[in-house]
C-alpha cells in the first residue's frame, strides 16, 4: 500500500541509488533532468510522500516559513494570508501562522516558537525597533521580512506602505470636493501604520485647511471603536461634514452609527477609509478609501523571504503607493 512505501522502493524502481532519489526530490543540481523526470515519476506512481522530519534532518531544512501577525481577525490579515501563501504554494512550501493578538508582551513568545521550525519568517509588528524588543527576539541567522514595520535593525528586510502619503493624498480629496470640517479616526496610540497615517492627516490640514483645527477620535482598527467615534460625532453640538478613519474596519462601523441615526452618506456627512478591504465596494453607499494592494503586499513580502533564502539579495524594497479609489461615501449626486 502507498503507506508502506520507501525511498528504496522509488529507487528500485527508478533504477537508480536511494541517494540519487534523494537529491531529485530535494531539488538538488547534481542530478540529470532524464534522472530527476524518472524518479519523479517512479515517486508519482508509487504515490510516495516523503517523511517531512526525515528530510529536515537531511537537508537542514523545514520546507515552512513563518508568519507572525498582531491579529488574524479580519480581512486585511486574511487578504494578506493568501497572498503569502499563493507564493508558498508555488515553491512548494507550507506556512506557519501565529498570532500575539495585540498583546506585545506575547510578540516575543510568537517568534521564538518559531525557531528551529522555519526556514524564513514573515513578520508583522507595529511595535519593530521601538524598544529593541524585536531585535531581541529575532534568532540570529534566521532570514526575516518586515512588513508594514519599523527597521528592527542590520540584516533584517522591510516592505510597508506609503501611509503618510496615502493620509495627505485623501485629505486633498476632500478638500477638493468641499469638505472643511474633516474628523480623524485615528488608530491604536503604538501602531506604526497608525501613527503615520495621523501624521499625514495633521500636515494636510495644516496645509490645506490651515484655520480649521484637528479633530481627532481614538480609535482601535476595529468595527466597535469606529462605531464608538461615530456616536460620539452624533452627540457632538456641531458634526464634521466629513469623517476620516484610519483604516476601513472602522470607517464602516461609523458608516453603521450614522445609517442607524437615519443620516444620509454622504449628503448629511461624508465618509473614507484606507485599505480597500473587498468588504469596502460591497458596503452602501461604496466607501471611498485608499487602495491597498493587501494581497501584493503579502506576495512580495513572500518573494523578498524566498530570495534570501536562496542566497540571493533582494531588490530594495519601494513603499506600496496607495491608491486613491472614490465611491458614493464621499461624492454627492
Amino acid at each position: 500500500m502507498a503507506g508502506g512505501v520507501t525511498i528504496r522502493d522509488v529507487a528500485l524502481a527508478a533504477q537508480v541509488s536511494v541517494a540519487t532519489v534523494s537529491r531529485a526530490l530535494n531539488g538538488q543540481a547534481n542530478v540529470t533532468d532524464e534522472v530527476r523526470k524518472r524518479v519523479l515519476a517512479a515517486a508519482q506512481q508509487l504515490r510516495y510522500t516523503p517523511h517531512a522530519a526525515a528530510r529536515s534532518l537531511s537537508s537542514r531544512r523545514t520546507h515552512a516559513i513563518g508568519v507572525v501577525l498582531p491579529d488574524l481577525y479580519g480581512e486585511f490579515f486574511s487578504e494578506l494570508v493568501r497572498g503569502i501563501d499563493q507564493v508558498a504554494r508555488e515553491h512548494g512550501l507550507h506556512l506557519l501562522v501565529s498570532s500575539y493578538h495585540g498583546h506585545r508582551e506575547e510578540q516575543g513568545d510568537a517568534m521564538r516558537a518559531m525557531r528551529g521550525r522555519v526556514d524564513g519568517l514573515l513578520l508583522m509588528s507595529p511595535y519593530a525597533a521601538a524598544d529593541g524588543m524585536t531585535a531581541e527576539s529575532l534568532a540570529p541567522g534566521l532570514p526575516t521580512v518586515l512588513i508594514n514595520s519599523q527597521d528592527a535593525g542590520e540584516g533584517s528586510l522591510a516592505l510597508g506602505v506609503a501611509n503618510y502619503e496615502g493620509a495627505r493624498a485623501m485629505l486633498a480629496h476632500l478638500v477638493s470636493n468641499g469638505y472643511r470640517r474633516i474628523a480623524f479616526i485615528a488608530g491604536p496610540e503604538d501602531n506604526f501604520d497608525a501613527y503615520q497615517r495621523r501624521s499625514g492627516y495633521r500636515d494636510a490640514l495644516a496645509e490645506l485647511l490651515p484655520d480649521a483645527g484637528e479633530w481627532v477620535l481614538p480609535g482601535s482598527f476595529d468595527e466597535a471603536s469606529g462605531n464608538q467615534a461615530g456616536l460620539e460625532l452624533l452627540a457632538s453640538p456641531k458634526r464634521p461634514d466629513a469623517v476620516f478613519a484610519a483604516n476601513d474596519m472602522m470607517a464602516l462601523g461609523c458608516l453603521f452609527a450614522f445609517t442607524q441615526a437615519g443620516l444620509r452618506v454622504p449628503h448629511d456627512i461624508a465618509i473614507a477609509g484606507f485599505d480597500d478591504i473587498p468588504l469596502a465596494r460591497f458596503v452602501h453607499p461604496g466607501l471611498t478609501t485608499m487602495r491597498v494592494d493587501i494581497f501584493g503586499l503579502g506576495a512580495s513580502a513572500a518573494r523578498m523571504l524566498l530570495a534570501r533564502l536562496a542566497g540571493t539579495e533582494p531588490p530594495q524594497a519601494q513603499p506600496l503607493v496607495p491608491q486613491l479609489v472614490v465611491r458614493q461615501s464621499t461624492i454627492q449626486t
